[in-house]
């Protein structure tokens, strides 16, 4: 106290003995001085507060309204009250904004009795309270638990006329719900005339704490009566009833609907409930982990998940390490994809079928067959469809077709039907190898012994693998012939086999179809006109190029990326904003040099018969 008592002093006599001429060097001193505040206010310096405060004596704005509630403010901020309340004491007129910064600043600073007596003062003023007051004091009384000073405050209110005030109605339902009178809450929110999202979050989080008191049903209730009258949730609202849906009360349902909604409101809503949230569980984080792998945000999901582990020190369960490899598998990132697996083997969650199918599944991506495999064949691992699908789908993408038609006819021998994953995988293992007999066997096996109706995806790939074989005329019967109207994976099949193969007459029936089916889809045109410039025909690539500018169509760049290092980077067409991109960019024309060097060396001969 010695020292608030001797600055408190200093303040005084500096303010007493002040020079009061103001300086003309700037046009507007007082918007200086505003923004000056603000920045102390921002940066929460004292330093800077107490300097803007000499400037404040010395120009001669201790008077000034609005700089004086900025100072006061700011010595609120930097949590130094003391000095605040001599500020405001030196000010002889003033009004309700002052009353109310020093009144709420003490409250920020958890002076609660303080505040009250100031609004005592304040009462006995000439100055009236006004909705920010009681808004201010309802909260004090909410956190000081204090149900007495709460009553009274909302009889204040009353008498002031401010009971139909939105902002100090949602202030007194919080407090009751804080002092343990939810009741009364309630009956406050029904007899409000209007309410905003903010009214039905004070409701929902008063539920949520009374959850163990058999309200459960009443939650959900009161969040779709809240949708009804069309108000939508909003973060709060989310973070609130996140923590309700653990799955062991009959709540997984509303969970999944929650994450439905999180994702379909975009990324960022679901990002400023896990931020708002007070307490995170494993759930918690799973979900906002899962959010980001969802949403192609690979390095996102892996720096949280090593924050799960590191800040908050919770210890990803089987969903959470199932979540995430797909990131590593994104992002090829082997070494990420081996941590995971020896932890589940550490915590004896290796035997898990679904973890342990995420892992033939990264492993595959990753580039690591033989990982893949050594998951797979474990003995103790009870194989589910899921998990032939997922080591049939790994050998095709290794080219190896034989091997996905070998472990295929295993699983059929031991009793396991195949469902349209595995077929999938299968027929595009076949398509990659140039299996199409067997290709066609197996086809004809799922429609006619398994009466499996072909989806669109299988049809897709029965055209890929035709198309890829040179069977062009096959692949286009086969699309005429389908069970199912041909989509843009089939007729894009098409496209690529008919380019692959250089027959242009193909391609153009193909895009013209595609462009049908998708005529919004940039992608389509962008190929279109690549493929009528690589034939020279500048007439036909003009009219593509006018058809999108007319549609207002624009393809996102490609985007390629490595990891170095523990650090991904990405790439972008013609892109520059990589710090090393003058040094990658000269590297690049020294290996364009060089296979344009070694394509003109007489020893460079393509063999055009294979």
């Amino acid at each position: 106290m010695i020292f608030f008592s001797a600055h408190r002093a200093f303040i005084v006599t500096h303010l007493t003995s002040r020079n009061y001429t103001s300086t003309s060097a700037a046009l507007d001193p007082s918007l200086s001085l505003l923004q000056l505040l603000q920045f102390s206010i921002d940066k929460q310096s004292l330093k800077l507060s107490q300097q803007s405060h000499a400037r404040v004596c010395r120009l001669g704005f201790d008077q000034h309204a609005v700089i004086v509630t900025k100072l006061i403010s700011a010595y609120s901020v930097c949590k130094i009250p003391v000095d605040s309340q001599v500020v405001f004491d030196l000010v002889r007129v003033k009004n309700v904004y002052l009353w109310n910064t020093l009144i709420n600043g003490h409250a920020k600073n958890c002076l609660y009795n303080e505040s009250l007596e100031l609004f005592k003062k304040m009462c006995r003023s000439t100055v009236s309270p006004d909705n920010f007051t009681f808004s201010t004091l309802s909260k004090v009384s909410g956190d000081m638990g204090d149900l007495p000073t709460g009553n009274l405050i909302h009889g204040k209110c009353i008498r002031f006329g401010y009971f139909s005030d939105i902002v100090v109605a949602n202030s007194l339902m919080s407090m009751y719900c804080k002092c343990g009178n939810f009741v009364e809450s309630l009956k406050l929110f029904e007899e409000m005339p209007q309410r905003n999202v903010s009214s039905w979050n004070v409701i929902i989080a008063g539920f949520a704490v009374l959850k163990d008191s058999g309200f459960d049903l009443e939650i959900w209730k009161t969040v779709k009566y809240m949708q009804v009258e069309g108000m939508r949730p909003d973060a709060f609202s989310v973070s609130s009833l996140l923590p309700l849906c653990h799955g062991d009360t009959g709540t997984w349902d509303y969970g999944r609907e929650l994450h439905c909604y999180i994702v379909k409101n975009e990324l960022d809503l679901g990002r400023q409930v896990f931020d708002q949230m007070k307490c995170r569980n494993v759930f918690a984080w799973t979900a906002m982990i899962n959010g980001y792998v969802q949403n192609g945000a690979s390095d996102e999901a892996l720096v949280l998940f090593s924050e799960m582990q590191v800040r908050d020190g919770i210890e990803p369960n089987r969903v959470s390490l199932i979540s995430i490899l797909p990131a590593c598998s994104s992002l090829a990132g082997l070494m990420g994809g081996k941590q995971i697996h020896g932890f589940s083997i550490r915590r004896e969650l290796n035997h898990e079928v679904s973890l342990c199918n995420a892992l033939i599944d990264m492993y595959s991506k990753c580039g690591s067959l033989n990982y893949a495999r050594g998951v797979f064949e474990d003995d103790s691992l009870c194989k589910d469809a899921i998990s032939w699908s997922s080591m049939i789908s790994g050998y095709g993408l290794h080219g190896e077709g034989q091997e996905a038609i070998l472990l295929y006819d295993k699983m059929l021998q031991l009793g396991t039907k195949p469902d349209m994953i595995t077929l999938v995988g299968v027929l595009s293992a076949c398509g990659r190898s140039g299996l199409v007999n067997e290709g066609l066997k197996i086809y004809r096996s799922i429609v006619n012994d398994y009466g499996i109706k072909p989806t669109l995806e299988i049809c897709a790939c029965m055209v890929d693998m035709l198309g890829r074989s040179g069977q062009l005329d096959q692949a286009l019967d086969f699309i005429n012939t389908m069970p199912v109207e041909p989509g843009p994976s089939v007729w894009g099949a098409l496209v690529s086999a008919s380019i692959l193969h250089g027959n242009s007459e193909m391609q153009d029936l193909a895009y013209k179809f595609l462009i049908q089916i998708e005529p919004e889809n940039p992608s389509n045109y962008v190929s279109l006109s690549n493929s009528y410039a690589s034939s020279w025909r500048w007439d036909v690539v003009a009219e593509v190029r006018t058809m999108m500018k007319e549609r207002g169509l624009r393809k996102l760049p490609g985007c390629s990326w490595i990891n170095i290092n523990s650090k991904t980077h990405n790439f972008y067409v013609a892109d520059k904003a990589h710090p090393c991109s003058v040094m990658i960019y000269e590297m690049l024309d020294k290996l364009i040099l060089a296979m344009k060097a070694a394509c003109n060396s007489p020893d460079f001969e393509i063999d055009i018969d294979n």
